[in-house]
């Protein structure tokens, strides 16, 4: 099907056929773009030829260290040049990049150095700690630990840094391509699934598709200013650092996201793209001179999941950001679909205009398609009203989840990903999302397991049950809120349960209220949450 009668010497070879992979992009960069700013941070300026010869001496230093094809290295770092660099110069010899949550448990951090595999570690010295207290309680062999020293930090005197380890490589290194597009180039850990976070693996071809999908959605045109709001870590930043250099743009850090640094950076660094939660938006609005700067651009904004409310889109647009809502998954490379902003909607204003801004979108470029479907696994009635999850199909979801066939074949179930998030379809085709399955608390961006929350309660010995749902939240967009009976005869106050969440989880998964009540439960004993969230709305 699809061929011609006669296709003799029609065949693929190294002339007409390169296997996909973003790592092309740097190359293509240190070529015509050599003189171009490439990254910036503080005192850092790299063009692109130094960035593509630092990304080529951490291949080549790795590989002497004896990481191979197939390997895993894994960072603990901020938004900082080692892990662009990393995003080029692990997969440049063949390895697999695992970017870590930096604001994980010490327990987690210690799973996924294990189940990962890890090598090495590049691991910034402010969470040296971190690192270390997860390889005492790991199994398995340990990571080499590489010290990355940021401006402003002085080197522990404990391990290798990342200058010494670049000094070992070789610049002029010949980069290992894939030879399949399928290849694995990141490993990337979910937080917001129960029980211990899964592996997602990304594909060359995946990632390089994702670059030009980011872009066309973005209408972003060539020499892209972008701010790394979005952490590195998280989904490899919606793949933006692959994609920079295509464009031939410049990569500005941000070590720690204040509203200082962001407008210092538009108004500066002439700042032209950045994603983030809605808490940025928040504190953008919220900030007041001297920290708000004033620019003459319109600076294109991603926020994904939760979309800003209405009075946040209202107040933002008009200081100067264009915002276009973005939703996906981890599972999907990062957004996987787009509020596409349609000419006809161009005199929207008000209220029509948020929740037009609101919505949830349409599959991205690159992406087959993005349907809602039903308990059936067919797709719903293109109403506004119909409910179902969320299943998306194509080049922009992962391959699967690592050392876990059952999760995988149960997320493909069907031939599409089923997201677990719940919404309907506008009759345009539009998705908007109504409720999170598994009550998934989306804080700041990080995403929340409430049965992790309650477990960690259920451990306090005063504890009989709980239940932990979401509770709006102006700064964060959510907050997780735990509703607590406690045992008969014991006695616990909401401090002293919110410190004993603190000293298991990360800060962004305690509780920020505790409510103490019996808790609404069905004819079976099932805790009714959605009489939960209704009351968390009130409080």
């Amino acid at each position: 099907m699809g061929w011609l009668a006669d296709e003799t010497g029609l065949e693929k070879g190294p002339a007409n056929y390169v296997p996909l992979t973003p790592l092309s992009h740097l190359r293509r960069a240190a070529d015509i773009f050599a003189n171009r700013t490439a990254l910036v941070w503080k005192s850092t300026r790299l063009s692109y030829a130094d960035y593509a010869r630092r990304a080529s001496s951490l291949a080549s230093a790795l590989q002497r260290r004896g990481v191979r094809p197939g390997d895993v290295v894994a960072t603990l770092l901020p938004n900082i040049p080692a892990q662009a660099e990393a995003h080029f110069g692990v997969p440049a010899c063949g390895a697999v990049l695992d970017t870590i949550n930096t604001r994980l448990d010490a327990d987690t951090v210690a799973y996924i150095f294990g189940h990962g595999g890890a090598r090495i570690a590049l691991v910034d010295t402010a969470l040296l700690p971190l690192a270390e207290e997860a390889i005492r309680r790991m199994e398995g062999p340990a990571p080499q630990i590489v010290e990355v020293v940021d401006h402003g930090f002085t080197a522990s005197g404990h391990y290798l840094t990342y200058e010494a380890l670049l000094a070992e490589g070789d610049p002029d290194f010949d980069w290992i391509l894939p030879e399949d597009e399928w290849e694995s180039i990141a490993l990337n850990y979910t937080s917001g699934t129960t029980g211990r976070p899964k592996g997602v693996v990304y594909h060359h071809r995946g990632a390089y598709l994702a670059t030009m999908a980011n872009v066309v959605a973005w209408r972003m045109q060539l020499f892209p200013v972008y701010l790394t709001i979005v952490p590195l870590f998280h989904c490899n930043a919606w793949c933006h650092p692959w994609m920079i250099p295509m464009m031939g743009g410049t990569l500005v850090c941000c070590r720690d996201v204040t509203a200082k640094a962001v407008y210092d950076a538009i108004a500066d660094e002439g700042v032209t793209h950045f994603g983030g939660a809605p808490i940025v938006l928040n504190t953008l609005l919220t900030a007041n001179p001297p920290a708000r700067r004033v620019f003459s651009r319109v600076v294109g904004v991603f926020p994904p999941g939760a979309p800003p409310p209405a009075a946040t889109l209202a107040a933002i647009e008009p200081l100067g950001f264009n915002v276009t809502q973005v939703y996906g998954l981890t599972e999907t490379y990062g957004p996987a679909t787009e509020c596409l902003w349609q000419p006809e909607w161009a005199d929207a204003a008000g209220e029509e205009r948020a929740a037009l801004k609101a919505r949830t979108g349409v599959a991205m470029a690159m992406l087959e398609g993005a349907e809602v479907h039903d308990d059936h696994l067919r797709p719903v009635t293109r109403d506004g009203t119909h409910l179902g999850e969320i299943a998306m199909r194509g080049n922009l979801v992962m391959k699967g989840y690592y050392k876990n066939p059952e999760a995988t074949r149960e997320a493909f179930k069907g031939g599409w990903f089923r997201s677990g998030d719940i919404a309907f379809q506008h009759p345009d085709g539009y998705l908007k999302i109504t409720d999170r399955a598994k009550d998934i608390i989306i804080s700041g961006g990080e995403n929340v397991s409430s049965v992790e929350v309650e477990g960690v309660l259920m451990k306090h010995p005063a504890v009989s049950l709980c239940a932990v749902v979401a509770k709006p939240d102006d700064k964060w967009g959510e907050v997780p809120c735990a509703f607590v009976e406690i045992k008969e005869g014991q006695a616990a106050t909401e401090a002293e349960l919110i410190a004993h969440c603190r000293s298991h989880l990360a800060g962004f998964k305690t509780p920020k209220h505790v409510v103490f009540s019996d808790l609404p439960k069905t004819s079976t004993g099932k805790i009714q949450k959605f009489e939960l969230r209704a009351v968390a709305k009130l409080i």
